[in-house]
């Protein structure tokens, strides 16, 4: 899983196995060490409590939490995203989004894109 994170906006991008995973398990992690034994993790989570995509974060971690219902549809059909927006405490939004990974439509040395989606566009790379 990627992360992107911009001003008030956090994209997370999704390769088929993990896809393939939210929709059976309900969750995908990744974290990246730094030094010091630190570490930062993000997680994507499906909830069937949940109404709508949400953020939080606490303890160097980030969690984005979907609907069970739009996963299960996000998962299994050709849709390629989900978004939301959350509401900020100083009246800012937050934008969220959730992405299937597609493959580069030129190859780039030192890539594995085994496991991305097929590009469904031949005109333009959106790597």
């Amino acid at each position: 899983m990627k992360i992107r994170i911009r001003d008030n906006s956090i994209r997370l991008r999704l390769t088929r196995g993990e896809v393939d995973a939210m929709r059976d398990n309900g969750v995908v992690k990744s974290t990246t060490g730094f030094p010091g034994g630190r570490q930062f993790s993000y997680s994507l989570e499906s909830s069937p409590a949940s109404v709508k995509p949400a953020a939080f974060y606490s303890d160097n971690e980030i969690t984005v939490r979907l609907p069970e219902t739009v996963v299960l549809a996000w998962a299994t059909t050709e849709q390629v995203s989900v978004e939301g927006e959350q509401l900020l405490d100083d009246g800012e939004k937050l934008t969220i989004l959730v992405e299937k990974d597609f493959a580069c439509l030129a190859p780039r040395e030192g890539e594995d894109e085994a496991d991305m989606f097929v590009h469904p566009d031949g005109d333009e790379a959106q790597c």
